[in-house]
């Protein structure tokens, strides 16, 4: 911090708050409920609709939650939900060194448990170490359920039957046993004690509002305890925020919708956004809010204002905006030298930046925050990637990726992209495969299905043009011929014995050629190989038997030593255990003649 710091104590911004959840959970029916409550409780005007999101002030938190919350007990001024729920949101959405939410609140569905969104989300609160609490959200859904509309949670429990009430905690006790497998120990939020070390569980119901002042008054509990001291912010310094979304709009050109989460921006300020290429340094043109619900039927969905102060969600219209980014830093310049924001805002994108290899995938994603977590992702998989960018797919990105060398890296991964048309049409022709998702793992477990799929037939071609390993032995009195080819019975002890294979007998360790496998006979049928514990009769062109080879003696299939090396190093697991056997046997006596064949 620099000594001019005007950080003051006494001006606490509001903590921002973010839904995740899977799909169908509702993240957004929850959100609804909280503003419609709010905005039946108070006049309309007291809860303020941002871009993006929206500030629920703590007397309107106080009227909701009822008894359970005291406004003298808390200095925060409220909660700013951000409105675009889901982790695209969370993903996207990242400050100096982190995730821009200060708290998270996951939305679990109480009788549909964990789904892959859910985990994902967790996921992404583990990486960025965000406190969150876990609403168990349906719970007017349980069978026999009888709703008290927008009831604290412990009122509405003590009013069902013995019967609905165990059902609700055997769903309550699954979702605690399933954050437990990923790591995190939780309860119901009465019994925790300490909510750094446990996750609070808060039953809710968004559509009766049951369990939601709870769910409000844990969030301003949880803030005002362990958040506090991040909530101090410069109230007259330059603005600090990230880019929400970028937008056309109408009248305005290209805008960016921000979240503010320090200082003041003004309508005269200058500005640096993250852009694609380089950071882009233009001058505000106007500060769009949305009008008050009163006044909906204006012209303009917006009304321009003069200032903004953290924490809250504006829309800033400025020229040069094409190239902004979702999730790039927006910083105010005002009394600050340029070149030392441009170069803050340069070091910020840079640790957004994915580390790129030679070789790899081409990953594309809607935000720098999901590129991000992307790229970590991928890191864990263990898979390159050769060029990460924010955007959609497009045909330079299959001009990249068709010439990759190796095959399985001909690939595009785009996370919660579109694909443009002439894209599409490019891959087909260039080979490329493009996968597209919603859910991050889900993307890589596709991608590792495929390139698994490509290993295999790699593997399988590579088999059919190796020579197989094998054992075998002549039997007593079953020479049917002697020569011109040689014609004997034998038994295969370990391998598979092919036809055309060079057959060669170990005189002490040096390995001598004998002849050449013309033919396999099965009970009189000719077949193209043998495999261990068979009995068949092998021709054998080269030798006689009584010259060459008896019977009783002990024949090998010869292996080339590059075929030796292959199946040792890449093949053995691909080869039947008894192969690898016959394989491991040849080794041991080609290697102490010579410790470096096959090498």
């Amino acid at each position: 911090m620099s000594d001019t710091d005007t950080r003051d104590p006494t001006s606490l911004r509001t903590p921002i708050v973010a839904v995740l959840g899977h799909v169908d959970h509702g993240k957004t029916s929850l959100l609804d409920k909280i503003r419609g409550s709010a905005v039946i409780e108070g006049e309309a005007g007291a809860i303020t609709q941002h871009i993006g999101a929206t500030a629920v002030p703590l007397d309107i938190i106080s009227t909701i939650a009822g008894d359970l919350v005291d406004p003298d007990d808390f200095d925060l001024p409220g909660l700013l939900f951000i409105d675009t729920p889901g982790h695209h949101s969370f993903t996207t959405l990242r400050s100096r060194g982190g995730a821009l939410a200060d708290i998270a609140i996951l939305v679990v569905d109480v009788n549909d448990g964990f789904q892959p969104q859910t985990l994902e989300a967790l996921d992404i609160l583990k990486r960025s170490e965000t406190p969150f609490i876990v609403a168990a959200n349906k719970i007017d859904t349980v069978p026999g359920w009888n709703p008290n509309e927008d009831s604290p949670i412990n009122d509405t429990y003590e009013s069902q039957s013995e019967r609905v009430r165990q059902r609700l905690d055997e769903s309550l006790y699954e979702i605690i046993g399933n954050l437990s497998d990923e790591g995190f120990s939780a309860d119901l939020y009465w019994r925790v004690q300490n909510f750094q070390r446990n996750v609070g569980v808060v039953p809710v119901s968004a559509m009766t509002g049951e369990g939601v002042p709870d769910l409000l008054t844990v969030m301003m509990g949880l803030s005002q305890r362990y958040m506090k001291e991040e909530m101090e912010i410069d109230v007259a310094g330059p603005g600090v925020g990230t880019v929400l979304e970028v937008k056309e709009e109408k009248g305005f050109g290209t805008t960016i919708d921000t979240v503010l989460y320090d200082g003041t921006i003004r309508s005269d300020d200058q500005l640096v956004v993250g852009g694609q290429n380089e950071p882009i340094v233009t001058e505000v043109r106007a500060l769009l809010q949305p009008r008050p619900l009163a006044e909906i039927r204006t012209e303009s969905r917006f009304e321009k204002v003069d200032e903004v102060s953290a924490a809250s969600g504006i829309k800033v219209a400025a020229p040069e905006l094409a190239d902004a980014m979702a999730g790039a830093p927006v910083r105010v310049v005002r009394n600050r030298d340029l070149e030392e924001v441009v170069a803050e805002v340069q070091a910020e994108l840079a640790d957004i930046a994915v580390d790129t290899a030679e070789e790899g995938v081409v990953v594309k994603a809607d935000t720098l925050g999901s590129l991000e977590a992307m790229a970590d992702a991928l890191g864990d998989a263990e898979v390159p990637i050769v060029r990460a960018e924010v955007g959609d797919v497009a045909p330079r990105d299959v001009s990249v990726a068709s010439t990759a060398d190796d095959g399985k890296q001909k690939a595009i991964l785009g996370f919660n992209v579109d694909v443009l048309d002439d894209a599409d049409d490019r891959a087909e022709i260039e080979d490329v495969t493009i996968f597209t998702d919603e859910v991050i793992y889900q993307l890589i477990e596709e991608y590792e299905e495929y390139v698994e799929g490509i290993e295999k037939a790699q593997q399988d071609t590579i088999l059919d043009n190796i020579t197989r390993p094998a054992r075998f032995r002549i039997l007593p009195d079953h020479t049917f011929r002697q020569n011109d080819p040689a014609v004997v019975g034998v038994e295969v002890n370990s391998g598979t014995v092919q036809n055309n294979a060079n057959v060669v007998k170990f005189e002490g360790n040096e390995a001598d050629r004998v002849g050449q496998v013309k033919g396999i006979q099965e009970q009189g049928e000719d077949v193209d190989e043998a495999r261990a514990g068979n009995r068949v009769s092998v021709a054998i062109e080269g030798p006689t038997v009584g010259r060459g080879i008896e019977e009783d003696d002990e024949l090998w299939i010869e292996i080339p030593e590059k075929h030796a090396k292959i199946l040792e190093q890449e093949l053995a697991s691909e080869i039947p255990g008894d192969e690898l056997e016959a394989l491991n046997m040849y080794l041991d006596k080609q290697r102490s003649r010579d410790p470096f064949w096959g090498k």
